[in-house]
């Protein structure tokens, strides 16, 4: 059977790997679960923002070494099936050292978490690169806007589903076992996730860019482009930017527990809250729109709203509005900073233009660092809030520049 663009049968299993990751991953989400769990085993406020940066750092060191690779391949999707494997077993490794040594001895559960966390978001690095070059390879542009809004959508419902069983098991059961039981579970729904997009039809590419002999080569032949191309350095400006929410949003949930007593069924609330505003945001706006500069625009503003709804949050129904917020924001951002790179790059050069933006503007990842660091100098969750407002202001009138 010859490949077919825009094949419906491909946007299922695109939607499926949505679907199931989302309702395994959810529990280690950086604005919910993630912090607190981090906060049982240290009540380092560093410590905290190192971890949520794990999640999502460990894939900046990577990716222009995939990218060299990658540019000479016809298919990826081998590659990407063992990226996924990869990130299975550091899940499932997660909840099976909380599980078997959890307490007993703290210091050594949190470097495995964080082992598990680096390797996880480590081998995310290969899979970014090859993801996005079979969205491009897989969809046309108005159809992988909307194939991409049937992913968010997809994966906020797993969501709700997922925070309502969090929210059940965190309540039922003492920490840390419950946080183990989360993993162990999640880990073979992320399974199942997998195995759908793994199947996937997969076209040969045609322009093939020839591999340089070196990597050093490489490099110069990327920096090369990076200069030349200042559409490119404004969008890598305002993506970083856009990163630039992260400085506050793991402290978000601290900050909640210190204004009322959280339940495990208000933190399951909260992480349904959040992914309802991705389900509203994707439905009413992300679909709908197929300008991504304003769509990364208007992702701003939410963002921006929500800390500023942030610095007054007393109630459960304040901090259920910011998190709502967040879940339209990080959508949005989600989807225009993906299409954007795709739009802009020639097809030979995609994984380079990809590995470039994805490399640099994830350095905005390690922020949560830098919120840590200012909460444990005496730093307040305001300072916070009205710093991250500060830069994301900086990142709206970037993005507004682009055209």
């Amino acid at each position: 059977m010859s490949f077919k663009l825009d094949n419906p049968k491909s946007n299922l299993k695109n939607v499926t790997h949505a679907f199931f990751l989302s309702l395994a991953i959810t529990i280690a989400e950086p604005s919910t679960i993630l912090p607190l769990m981090i906060h049982h085993f240290s009540e380092s406020m560093v410590v905290v923002g190192l971890f949520a940066s794990l999640l999502r750092g460990g894939s900046v060191v990577i990716q222009l070494y995939v990218a060299f690779h990658a540019q000479a391949y016809k298919r990826v999707l081998p590659y990407l099936s063992r990226v996924f494997f990869f990130r299975w077993l550091s899940w499932f490794g997660i909840g099976a050292s909380i599980y078997f040594i959890g307490d007993s001895n703290k210091p050594l559960t949190l470097f495995l978490i964080g082992l598990g966390l680096f390797f996880f978001s480590f081998m995310a690095g290969f899979g970014a690169i090859y993801f996005k070059e079979l969205q491009a390879k897989l969809f046309t542009k108005a159809y992988r806007g909307k194939t991409m809004a049937n992913r968010q959508i997809a994966g906020s419902i797993a969501s709700i589903i997922s925070g309502g069983i969090a929210g059940y098991v965190l309540q039922h059961y003492q920490a840390p076992q419950n946080y183990a039981y989360l993993f162990m579970v999640s880990s073979v729904l992320m399974g199942v996730g997998f195995l759908a997009f793994a199947t996937i039809d997969e076209p040969s590419k045609v322009n093939v860019a020839t591999k340089e002999k070196k990597f050093s080569t490489f490099l110069q032949n990327a920096t090369a482009i990076l200069k030349k191309d200042k559409r490119l350095q404004r969008q890598i400006l305002a993506v970083f930017l856009s990163f630039s929410y992260f400085l506050a949003m793991p402290f978000v949930i601290l900050n909640a527990n210190n204004s009322f007593t959280l339940t495990g069924w208000m933190l399951g609330g909260f992480i349904s809250v959040q992914m309802i505003g991705s389900i509203l945001g994707s439905m009413f706006l992300w679909r709908k729109i197929s300008d991504y500069e304003l769509m990364l625009t208007l992702s701003f503003v939410f963002m921006i709203v929500a800390f500023v709804v942030a610095l007054f949050a007393e109630t459960i129904y304040s901090y259920a509005l910011i998190f709502l917020l967040f879940g339209m924001a990080l959508d949005g951002f989600s989807i225009a900073g993906m299409n954007l790179v795709i739009e802009i790059a020639p097809e030979d050069k995609r994984p380079i233009y990809t590995a470039l933006q994805t490399n640099i503007s994830s350095l905005g990842l390690f922020f949560p660092i830098v919120g840590g660091s200012i909460l444990k100098f005496g730093g307040s969750y305001e300072l916070i809030y009205v710093l991250s407002i500060v830069l994301l202001g900086f990142g709206l009138l970037v993005a507004k520049g682009l055209r």
